[in-house]
Protein backbone atom coordinates (compact mmCIF):
# COMPACT_ATOMS: atom_id res chain seq x y z
CA UNK A 1 0.00 0.00 0.00
CA UNK A 2 1.13 3.53 -0.74
CA UNK A 3 1.58 6.05 2.05
CA UNK A 4 -1.74 7.78 2.72
CA UNK A 5 -0.59 10.16 5.45
CA UNK A 6 0.71 13.42 4.00
CA UNK A 7 -0.04 16.01 6.69
CA UNK A 8 0.16 13.94 9.88
CA UNK A 9 -1.78 16.40 12.04
CA UNK A 10 -4.00 13.53 13.14
CA UNK A 11 -2.15 10.59 14.71
CA UNK A 12 -3.93 7.55 13.31
CA UNK A 13 -4.03 4.01 14.64
CA UNK A 14 -5.33 0.74 13.16
CA UNK A 15 -7.54 -1.37 15.42
CA UNK A 16 -6.23 -4.93 15.55
CA UNK A 17 -9.55 -6.71 16.03
CA UNK A 18 -11.20 -5.17 12.97
CA UNK A 19 -8.66 -6.84 10.72
CA UNK A 20 -7.90 -9.96 12.72
CA UNK A 21 -11.13 -11.09 14.43
CA UNK A 22 -13.30 -10.60 11.34
CA UNK A 23 -13.59 -12.48 8.06
CA UNK A 24 -10.25 -11.04 6.92
CA UNK A 25 -8.18 -12.77 9.63
CA UNK A 26 -5.07 -10.68 9.07
CA UNK A 27 -2.18 -11.63 11.33
CA UNK A 28 -0.25 -9.09 13.36
CA UNK A 29 2.57 -8.78 10.83
CA UNK A 30 0.18 -7.95 8.02
CA UNK A 31 -1.60 -5.36 10.16
CA UNK A 32 1.67 -3.77 11.28
CA UNK A 33 3.00 -3.67 7.73
CA UNK A 34 -0.22 -1.99 6.57
CA UNK A 35 0.06 0.64 9.32
CA UNK A 36 3.69 1.31 8.48
CA UNK A 37 3.00 1.53 4.74
CA UNK A 38 0.05 3.90 5.23
CA UNK A 39 1.97 6.14 7.62
CA UNK A 40 -0.06 5.32 10.74
CA UNK A 41 2.16 5.38 13.84
CA UNK A 42 0.09 2.92 15.90
CA UNK A 43 -1.73 -0.41 16.04
CA UNK A 44 -4.09 -0.69 19.02
CA UNK A 45 -6.08 -3.28 20.99
CA UNK A 46 -3.81 -6.20 20.18
CA UNK A 47 -3.13 -8.91 22.78
CA UNK A 48 -0.13 -8.13 25.01
CA UNK A 49 1.84 -11.10 23.72
CA UNK A 50 1.90 -9.41 20.30
CA UNK A 51 3.16 -6.04 21.51
CA UNK A 52 6.81 -6.90 20.74
CA UNK A 53 5.84 -7.22 17.08
CA UNK A 54 4.65 -3.61 17.08
CA UNK A 55 8.03 -2.54 18.43
CA UNK A 56 9.76 -4.45 15.67
CA UNK A 57 7.87 -2.38 13.10
CA UNK A 58 8.61 0.85 14.95
CA UNK A 59 4.95 1.33 15.87
CA UNK A 60 3.26 2.64 18.99
CA UNK A 61 0.35 0.98 20.80
CA UNK A 62 -2.22 3.70 21.44
CA UNK A 63 -4.73 1.69 23.48
CA UNK A 64 -4.81 -1.54 25.49
CA UNK A 65 -7.68 -3.77 26.57
CA UNK A 66 -8.73 -3.94 30.23
CA UNK A 67 -7.86 -7.63 30.61
CA UNK A 68 -11.47 -8.79 31.01
CA UNK A 69 -12.72 -11.90 29.19
CA UNK A 70 -14.87 -11.46 26.07
CA UNK A 71 -17.10 -9.63 25.68
CA UNK A 72 -14.88 -7.13 27.47
CA UNK A 73 -17.66 -4.54 27.78
CA UNK A 74 -20.29 -6.77 29.46
CA UNK A 75 -19.10 -6.89 33.07
CA UNK A 76 -18.40 -3.29 33.92
CA UNK A 77 -17.64 -0.78 36.61
CA UNK A 78 -21.33 0.10 37.07
CA UNK A 79 -21.86 -3.19 38.88
CA UNK A 80 -20.28 -3.66 42.34
CA UNK A 81 -20.39 -7.45 42.04
CA UNK A 82 -17.70 -7.23 39.34
CA UNK A 83 -15.49 -4.54 40.86
CA UNK A 84 -12.94 -6.85 42.45
CA UNK A 85 -12.29 -8.70 39.19
CA UNK A 86 -12.30 -5.62 36.96
CA UNK A 87 -10.04 -3.58 39.21
CA UNK A 88 -7.54 -6.42 39.59
CA UNK A 89 -7.44 -7.16 35.86
CA UNK A 90 -7.27 -3.51 34.84
CA UNK A 91 -4.49 -2.78 37.32
CA UNK A 92 -2.51 -5.64 35.81
CA UNK A 93 -2.97 -4.07 32.37
CA UNK A 94 -2.01 -0.65 33.70
CA UNK A 95 1.24 -2.16 34.99
CA UNK A 96 1.85 -3.77 31.62
CA UNK A 97 1.10 -0.50 29.83
CA UNK A 98 3.48 1.39 32.09
CA UNK A 99 6.25 -1.11 31.36
CA UNK A 100 5.68 -0.94 27.59
CA UNK A 101 4.91 2.75 27.12
CA UNK A 102 1.24 2.29 26.23
CA UNK A 103 -0.61 5.52 27.11
CA UNK A 104 -4.21 4.31 27.48
CA UNK A 105 -6.21 1.37 28.80
CA UNK A 106 -9.93 1.02 28.05
CA UNK A 107 -12.81 0.89 30.55
CA UNK A 108 -16.56 0.28 30.30
CA UNK A 109 -19.67 0.93 32.35
CA UNK A 110 -20.90 -2.59 31.52
CA UNK A 111 -24.40 -3.94 30.97
CA UNK A 112 -27.28 -2.54 33.01
CA UNK A 113 -28.43 -5.86 34.49
CA UNK A 114 -27.59 -7.03 38.02
CA UNK A 115 -26.39 -10.24 36.38
CA UNK A 116 -24.61 -9.13 33.23
CA UNK A 117 -25.27 -12.52 31.66
CA UNK A 118 -29.01 -12.47 32.38
CA UNK A 119 -31.16 -9.76 30.76
CA UNK A 120 -34.09 -11.04 32.82
CA UNK A 121 -32.41 -9.97 36.05
CA UNK A 122 -33.28 -6.60 37.57
CA UNK A 123 -31.61 -3.44 36.32
CA UNK A 124 -29.06 -1.15 37.92
CA UNK A 125 -30.41 2.40 38.01
CA UNK A 126 -28.58 5.05 36.00
CA UNK A 127 -27.72 6.92 39.20
CA UNK A 128 -26.33 3.83 40.93
CA UNK A 129 -24.45 2.83 37.79
CA UNK A 130 -22.85 6.25 37.59
CA UNK A 131 -21.89 6.25 41.27
CA UNK A 132 -20.30 2.79 41.03
CA UNK A 133 -18.45 3.68 37.84
CA UNK A 134 -17.11 6.88 39.42
CA UNK A 135 -15.90 4.88 42.42
CA UNK A 136 -14.17 2.28 40.27
CA UNK A 137 -12.56 4.82 37.95
CA UNK A 138 -11.38 6.88 40.93
CA UNK A 139 -9.51 3.87 42.30
CA UNK A 140 -8.04 3.15 38.88
CA UNK A 141 -7.01 6.80 38.53
CA UNK A 142 -5.03 6.61 41.76
CA UNK A 143 -3.28 3.51 40.47
CA UNK A 144 -2.69 4.83 36.94
CA UNK A 145 -1.43 8.30 37.83
CA UNK A 146 2.05 7.41 39.15
CA UNK A 147 2.46 5.03 36.20
CA UNK A 148 1.61 7.73 33.62
CA UNK A 149 -1.28 5.72 32.14
CA UNK A 150 -4.78 7.03 31.37
CA UNK A 151 -7.99 5.01 31.72
CA UNK A 152 -10.48 5.89 28.97
CA UNK A 153 -14.20 5.21 29.43
CA UNK A 154 -16.07 4.27 26.26
CA UNK A 155 -19.67 4.99 25.38
CA UNK A 156 -21.29 2.31 23.17
CA UNK A 157 -24.50 2.37 21.15
CA UNK A 158 -27.45 0.16 22.10
CA UNK A 159 -29.56 0.75 18.97
CA UNK A 160 -27.88 -1.57 16.46
CA UNK A 161 -28.69 -5.22 17.20
CA UNK A 162 -27.66 -6.53 13.78
CA UNK A 163 -24.16 -7.69 14.78
CA UNK A 164 -22.43 -8.24 18.15
CA UNK A 165 -19.76 -5.65 17.34
CA UNK A 166 -21.95 -3.03 15.67
CA UNK A 167 -24.14 -2.33 18.71
CA UNK A 168 -24.45 -3.49 22.28
CA UNK A 169 -28.06 -3.63 23.54
CA UNK A 170 -28.10 -3.54 27.34
CA UNK A 171 -24.94 -1.46 27.76
CA UNK A 172 -25.62 1.18 30.39
CA UNK A 173 -23.25 3.88 29.18
CA UNK A 174 -24.92 4.45 25.83
CA UNK A 175 -25.26 8.23 26.27
CA UNK A 176 -22.12 10.32 25.70
CA UNK A 177 -23.46 13.00 28.08
CA UNK A 178 -23.86 10.38 30.83
CA UNK A 179 -20.33 9.04 30.30
CA UNK A 180 -18.82 12.51 30.11
CA UNK A 181 -20.44 13.43 33.43
CA UNK A 182 -18.94 10.32 35.02
CA UNK A 183 -15.48 11.31 33.80
CA UNK A 184 -16.00 14.90 34.98
CA UNK A 185 -16.99 13.64 38.44
CA UNK A 186 -13.83 11.55 38.76
CA UNK A 187 -11.85 14.72 38.18
CA UNK A 188 -8.52 13.13 37.29
CA UNK A 189 -6.29 13.76 34.25
CA UNK A 190 -5.77 10.00 34.25
CA UNK A 191 -9.42 9.20 33.55
CA UNK A 192 -10.84 10.46 30.27
CA UNK A 193 -13.46 9.76 27.62
CA UNK A 194 -13.01 7.42 24.72
CA UNK A 195 -15.06 9.40 22.19
CA UNK A 196 -16.22 6.91 19.55
CA UNK A 197 -17.71 8.97 16.72
CA UNK A 198 -19.61 5.96 15.35
CA UNK A 199 -21.38 5.25 18.66
CA UNK A 200 -21.96 8.95 19.43
CA UNK A 201 -23.51 9.55 16.01
CA UNK A 202 -25.94 6.66 16.43
CA UNK A 203 -27.03 7.50 19.98
CA UNK A 204 -26.67 11.28 20.25
CA UNK A 205 -25.74 12.92 16.97
CA UNK A 206 -24.42 16.49 16.84
CA UNK A 207 -20.91 15.03 16.77
CA UNK A 208 -18.83 18.15 16.18
CA UNK A 209 -20.64 20.17 18.86
CA UNK A 210 -20.06 17.35 21.36
CA UNK A 211 -16.40 17.02 20.37
CA UNK A 212 -15.93 20.66 21.22
CA UNK A 213 -18.06 20.46 24.36
CA UNK A 214 -16.14 17.53 25.83
CA UNK A 215 -12.69 18.31 24.42
CA UNK A 216 -11.03 18.72 27.85
CA UNK A 217 -12.07 15.19 28.82
CA UNK A 218 -11.33 13.31 25.57
CA UNK A 219 -8.36 10.94 25.79
CA UNK A 220 -8.88 8.76 22.72
CA UNK A 221 -11.06 8.76 19.59
CA UNK A 222 -12.52 5.93 17.50
CA UNK A 223 -14.10 6.26 14.07
CA UNK A 224 -16.13 4.14 11.63
CA UNK A 225 -18.76 4.65 8.96
CA UNK A 226 -22.37 5.29 9.96
CA UNK A 227 -24.56 3.33 9.60
CA UNK A 228 -23.05 -0.15 9.52
CA UNK A 229 -19.58 0.40 11.01
CA UNK A 230 -18.05 0.01 7.56
CA UNK A 231 -15.65 2.04 5.47
CA UNK A 232 -15.36 5.83 5.58
CA UNK A 233 -16.66 6.23 2.05
CA UNK A 234 -19.52 7.82 0.12
CA UNK A 235 -22.04 5.27 1.38
CA UNK A 236 -22.03 6.66 4.95
CA UNK A 237 -23.39 9.81 6.50
CA UNK A 238 -20.45 11.26 8.43
CA UNK A 239 -18.16 13.76 6.71
CA UNK A 240 -14.96 12.84 8.50
CA UNK A 241 -12.70 15.63 7.17
CA UNK A 242 -14.92 18.15 8.99
CA UNK A 243 -14.87 16.04 12.16
CA UNK A 244 -11.07 15.79 12.04
CA UNK A 245 -10.66 19.52 11.46
CA UNK A 246 -12.88 20.22 14.45
CA UNK A 247 -10.80 17.80 16.53
CA UNK A 248 -7.61 19.62 15.55
CA UNK A 249 -9.21 22.96 16.43
CA UNK A 250 -9.85 21.72 19.97
CA UNK A 251 -6.12 21.12 20.40
CA UNK A 252 -6.50 17.34 20.68
CA UNK A 253 -3.10 15.61 20.79
CA UNK A 254 -4.15 11.96 21.14
CA UNK A 255 -4.76 9.16 18.68
CA UNK A 256 -7.65 8.48 16.31
CA UNK A 257 -8.28 4.75 15.93
CA UNK A 258 -9.62 3.43 12.62
CA UNK A 259 -12.12 0.97 14.11
CA UNK A 260 -14.30 0.12 11.15
CA UNK A 261 -15.17 -3.41 10.01
CA UNK A 262 -14.06 -3.80 6.38
CA UNK A 263 -16.92 -4.79 4.08
CA UNK A 264 -14.58 -5.29 1.12
CA UNK A 265 -10.86 -5.89 0.63
CA UNK A 266 -9.31 -3.96 3.51
CA UNK A 267 -6.38 -2.46 1.61
CA UNK A 268 -8.53 -0.05 -0.40
CA UNK A 269 -10.80 0.92 2.50
CA UNK A 270 -7.88 1.51 4.85
CA UNK A 271 -6.10 3.75 2.35
CA UNK A 272 -9.29 5.76 1.73
CA UNK A 273 -10.04 6.10 5.46
CA UNK A 274 -6.55 7.17 6.44
CA UNK A 275 -6.38 9.72 3.61
CA UNK A 276 -9.87 11.01 4.49
CA UNK A 277 -8.76 11.77 8.05
CA UNK A 278 -5.38 13.24 7.12
CA UNK A 279 -6.61 16.83 6.98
Amino acid sequence: MERAVKNGRIKQSLAFWCLNATQWAWDIDRICQAAADLGCPSVELSPPELWPVLKRYGLENALAHNGMPDPVFARGLNNPRYHEEILARTKTEIERCADCGVPNVIAFTGYKWIDADDPASSEISLAQGADCTVAGLSELARYAAPRNVTVVLEQLNTRDDSHPMKGHPGYQGDDIDYCAEIVRRVGSPHVKLLFDVYHVAIMNGDVIRRLRQYAPWIGHVHIAGVPGRGELDGSQEIHYPAVMRALIETGYQGYVGQEFIPMREPEVGLAEAVACCDV
